[in-house]
């Protein structure tokens, strides 16, 4: 039975429109990167610059992108299929590539897992359905609770309603948030938190 505050948040997100993300965060592209057959993601930290770097499984193979700015640095299209892709591992690992050569990362996505769903200074991630099967990703200030108005203190993000969700969430270090479909990698980052 749906309370009379369930019936409410429904249809708070469903009156919910799509908006930037409020500062300090800013989209990394003017745009999603297409990423078609995605399988998941996972994060490490360039070992020179200190980036976030963002690992993308896919069905074409694997790529290592800057979360800063989004520049691809490294590609495999041919991954040992017994050892790299997550489902192969029971920690849901891959190894990594480019800088990270031979770092495991662990990947979120279509096999499992998952990615941290708020930072350590408050800001948090929600993944609701109130039209399943289109998700909406909720990103907001106050820990979550989503009261009031979108664009007070929480805001609908992206809306996935042309493609599967594989994961959303913010990276290990908190300055980056990161949202993958089964066609598309979209991607925020903020200065030091």
């Amino acid at each position: 039975m749906i309370t009379t505050y369930q019936q409410q948040l429904r249809e708070r997100y469903l009156a919910a429109t799509v908006t930037p993300a409020p500062e300090p965060w800013r989209p990394v592209l003017d745009h999603t990167t297409p990423i078609g057959g995605l399988l998941g993601i996972g994060f490490a930290v360039h070992p020179d610059s200190g980036h976030d770097l963002v690992m993308v499984v896919s069905s074409d193979g694997h790529g290592l992108f800057d979360a800063v700015t989004g520049e691809k640095i490294a590609r495999d299209r041919d991954p040992d299929l017994d050892t790299s892709t997550p489902d192969a591992h029971p920690d849901l690992t891959c190894p990594g590539l480019g800088p990270i050569a031979g770092v495991p990362v662990r990947i979120a996505g279509l096999f499992g897992g998952g990615l941290h769903s708020t930072t350590p200074d408050g800001w948090t991630l929600d993944v609701v359905s109130p039209d399943w099967p289109h998700d909406r990703v909720i990103l907001s200030a106050d820990g979550g609770s989503h009261n009031g108005p979108a664009g007070g203190t929480w805001w609908h993000v992206f809306h996935s309603d042309h493609s599967e969700l594989r994961a959303a969430g913010f990276s290990p270090t908190g300055r980056t948030l990161t949202v993958a479909t089964s066609s598309d990698l979209t991607l925020w980052t903020r200065p030091s938190c």
